[in-house]
């Protein structure tokens, strides 16, 4: 059975079941202060199993794309070298809101498995949860006797806390699971050892394909356990793990949701799966890595050095490194598989075919810049080991290279002992594990209990049409974190504070006591639908009616940044072309910040153009045109732009200024003229195809031109307030160019006047004419006045030191080729050994080098040292 029917098996099963079917949910989470990606399939339902949103239907069914790198689920280290963990999976789950329970979950799953895909029930095994002392909860008979209507009781296994309890995170919804494995292992081997004694074992033929998730209690800061009010399911099947039993393979990888993957690195690479293991695992991490990423920025997540977008980097510079070291690849070549997943998976994802040309150009440019990383880091490493006393690496010195420029240890070990060296991994390890604990220390956070005043269902988010009212405390909960000290998180009945989503900042403001006591909020932020106020304070009367009030210029700039956004979106599509779409955008009261795709530098005559056209529509003062709460698909047939990597609701709102329409929750002015003017700051590029222009409106763009004009009179004043100040700089830049002639002119005059003085102090030692002293010439000059020595006299070997300023140093080595090619002299070497004395280091060819240092006081030890090369 082919994977798109396996898929599509699943969903139809759980339709004829009355489940909604839902389409995936974006793998990079933008809006959820808790997660960076979705790590599971019930991620995105989070909120309806937190009681704070009430689905549309309370039964639902999906093919979820996950990530699991970073944090408590982390596969990334053994993905490769087994066949079965995966960075980005799919989840197969359905779901219930209050609605069936163990029995309706059990007798599907198991309907599903054995009558429909046909999977001999003599293979499968089952857990139930044994019950856990120190929590108070006894085993799962409930489970254990549903079981036994469909399996054999010695196919009924007892589970442990770790593998049959499952929780959403330190607090929250929680409950016992039960999971279903599958023993794919030959008839001989079964006959050897019985599978109940490798379930849970991690054998790659005995896996855990499904997980039955019975949510029933809560789970409270102290860690104790209480009843839900109502009983949900939450169930995950492994795609690519159930695909490996239906297609009778023995590895996920061996599937056809891999084998296209695999098919083209070979073709690709030259090499063969199947023949040695350690390619086979450089094939295997690159077919798994370039899925995750790829999706990923799909989903809207660019690599970076931050967050979300430092995981996706680190997931492909791992891909490449195993290329380069494994598959010999040293030229970017992953980009090309974009297409084939397009091909494979944009049925089902559409995304991925759609944001096709995107994938491919970010990741060719992201693999081109580690392999000159890679570059770097192998000059480095050479350097390291030449310096190394004995034939043991200093830990250290190998941690810097992992630490500065993602040199992984393994690379490292593996370069050394091809030089006959080895490296301390008992350092490298101290070095890991300190870097760890103080990440750990920064973002560690203790986060209590919600503290309930009021019952209330639904938060109302009323700062649409207002920026003041009366409110009540429904709920609080104290949170600590090494950053910002003691927090409380407030929720009100009611808000008219925006949080932070769709690119814009959330609002600031303050609450006000009727004994006018005022507590400011310092932000606001949604977490699982629920709308939360960061204060440093408590209200010292918790049931009162306070005020709240937000800050109407932050809210007023943040609106007008917003507004120009949307319109420089219109006008990028309007110059540029429909192929732009918006990548990521930020908005605060100071400025804003909009990526977009696009292939080529925007030029200053097509910016121009982008500013007049928002200005234009800005001096029109369009009125404000919003629909809330309409159907998404009429949105869309209405002409609103929807966002890829935006998770939208069946109810949406727009936001129209004349023919700009978008999907947006956003706040916006009344009409453009209250944005008052647009200026772009700046223009470049993100990544490959994508481009970022800031940019200002309102109060910014006065300040602006202030500063210009105080820059403008400050220049006149220093060119003696002359008519036309064009003119004059032009002038000064013309008496510049001249000078600047001159004094090329002098330079090479003085280098020809010291070349006859410098061959009379040449020394012959060993057959070599010797030359260390130290010069007074610019670099150019120097550079020229070798390459003539070297013209004229055979055997060079040089070394010029210069100090341009009191804080740096310079030394210059050139030595004639024959020396260099035949006696093995090398100037890299020298300038970056005598480059210590300097402070400072430098490289170039075997013939010609240079070093750069801060520290003059030590030219005359390089000079002296220069001789040992040659003695």
């Amino acid at each position: 059975m082919k994977s798109q029917d396996i898929r599509a098996k699943f969903l139809e099963f759980f339709k004829s079941k009355q489940h909604d079917i839902v389409p995936s949910a974006p793998m990079v989470l933008k809006n959820d202060p808790t997660l960076m990606f979705t790590n599971s399939g019930m991620a995105p339902f989070k909120e309806y199993f937190l009681g704070n949103a009430t689905p549309k239907n309370n039964r639902i069914a999906d093919s979820q794309k996950c990530l699991r790198v970073s944090g408590k689920h982390n596969d990334l280290e053994e993905v490769g070298y087994d066949t079965y963990h995966h960075t980005m999976f799919e989840m197969l789950g359905n779901w219930s809101f209050g609605d069936y329970f163990k029995k309706e979950a059990i007798a599907w799953a198991w309907e599903l498995l054995t009558e429909v895909y046909k999977i001999d029930k003599d293979i499968l095994y089952v857990t139930v949860f044994e019950g856990d002392e120190n929590d108070g909860t006894k085993m799962d008979q409930e489970a254990y006797d549903i079981w036994k209507q469909y399996i054999s009781e010695d196919r009924i296994l007892m589970g442990n806390k770790k593998d049959n309890f499952w929780e959403m995170g330190e607090q929250g919804p929680c409950g016992p699971c039960s999971e279903i494995h599958v023993d794919i292992r030959s008839a001989e081997e079964k006959a050897k050892i019985n599978g109940k004694s490798l379930v849970n074992e991690d054998h790659p033929q005995v896996v855990e394909i499904w997980n039955l998730v019975f949510m029933q209690y809560n789970r409270k800061a102290d860690g104790s356990l209480v009843e839900l009010p109502a009983k949900h399911i939450d169930t995950g099947m492994g795609f690519e793990r159930l695909s490996m039993v239906l297609q009778g393979v023995q590895s996920n990888y061996d599937t056809d949701v891999f084998t296209p993957l695999i098919r083209e690195i070979e073709t690709i690479t030259g090499a063969d799966y199947g023949k040695d293991e350690k390619v086979d695992i450089a094939i295997r991490v690159i077919a798994d890595h370039v899925r995750a990423v790829a999706f990923a920025i799909a989903d809207g997540q660019l690599p970076s050095n931050n967050g979300a977008g430092y995981v996706i980097r680190r997931i492909l510079r791992r891909a490449v490194r195993y290329a380069f070291t494994f598959l010999n690849k040293k030229e970017p070549f992953i980009y090309k598989l974009a297409e084939t997943l397009a091909h494979q998976m944009g049925d089902a994802f559409p995304e991925i075919r759609k944001q096709s040309n995107l994938v491919s150009n970010v990741i060719k440019e992201e693999e081109s810049s580690f392999l000159r990383t890679l570059d770097q880091g192998l000059l480095l490493l050479d350097q390291v080991i030449e310096t190394t006393n004995g034939k043991v690496v200093s830990g250290k010195r190998a941690f810097e290279l992992y630490d500065t420029y993602g040199f992984p240890l393994d690379l490292t070990q593996l370069i050394a002992r091809e030089k006959g060296y080895e490296i301390n991994e008992e350092e490298f390890n101290a070095g890991m594990k300190a870097q760890k604990e103080r990440s750990r220390a920064a973002s560690a956070s203790e986060t209590g209990d919600w503290v309930v005043l009021i019952e209330d269902d639904v938060e109302e988010f009323i700062g649409y049409d207002m920026l003041t009212a009366n409110v009540k405390l429904t709920r609080y909960r104290k949170v600590t974190t090494k950053k910002d000290g003691d927090q409380y998180q407030l929720v009100f009945n009611m808000t008219p504070f925006y949080p932070e989503g769709g690119g814009q900042v959330g609002d600031k403001g303050h609450i006000e006591s009727p004994n006018g006591d005022i507590i400011h909020v310092l932000d606001t932020k949604k977490e699982n639908n629920v709308i939360i106020h960061y204060t440093k304070h408590l209200p010292k009367n918790l049931h009162e009616t306070f005020k709240a009030i937000v800050s109407d210029e932050f809210r007023r700039l943040s609106a007008s940044n917003h507004s120009a956004t949307h319109l420089l979106h219109q006008a990028l599509r309007t110059i540029l072309g429909e192929h732009v779409e918006q990548k990521g955008s930020l908005v605060n009261p100071n400025y804003l910040r909009f990526d977009f795709s696009h292939f080529s530098k925007v030029d200053n005559d097509q910016l121009e153009a982008v500013e007049e056209f928002v200005n234009a529509r800005i001096r029109e003062n369009l009125p404000l045109q919003e629909q809330r709460n309409i159907p998404m698909q009429k949105a869309i047939d209405e002409g609103a732009v929807a966002l890829f990597g935006e998770k939208y609701g069946d109810s949406v709102r727009t936001i129209r200024f004349g023919k700009s329409m978008e999907l947006c929750g956003g706040t916006h002015v009344q009409q453009t003229g209250d944005i008052w003017y647009f200026k772009i700051k700046s223009e470049g590029a993100v990544a490959a195809g994508i481009r970022r222009i800031e940019a200002i409106t309102n109060v910014a763009v006065g300040d602006y031109f202030e500063d210009v004009e105080r820059n403008y009179d400050a220049v006149k004043q220093l060119l003696k307030n002359p008519k036309d100040v064009t003119k004059s700089i032009s002038s000064l830049q013309d008496e510049n160019a001249a000078l600047k002639k001159q004094v090329e002119q002098l330079l090479k005059d003085k280098a020809k006047n010291m070349k006859g003085e410098l061959k009379n102090q040449l020394q012959e030692v060993n057959g070599v004419q010797f030359l260390a002293t130290k010069v007074d010439l610019d670099p150019n000059s120097i550079k020229n006045l070798l390459f003539e020595l070297g013209g004229e006299i055979n055997n060079l070997f040089v070394v010029f030191a210069t100090a341009p300023s009191a804080e740096k140093a310079m030394l210059t080595c050139y030595i004639s080729k024959e020396l260099a090619n035949e006696k093995g002299y090398d100037a890299g070497k020298v300038v970056r050994e005598l480059g210590k004395l300097i402070h400072g280091g430098g490289g170039g060819q075997n013939f010609f080098a240079t070093a750069g240092g801060k520290n003059p006081g030590g030219i005359p030890k390089a000079l002296e040292r220069a001789k040992d090369y040659i003695a």
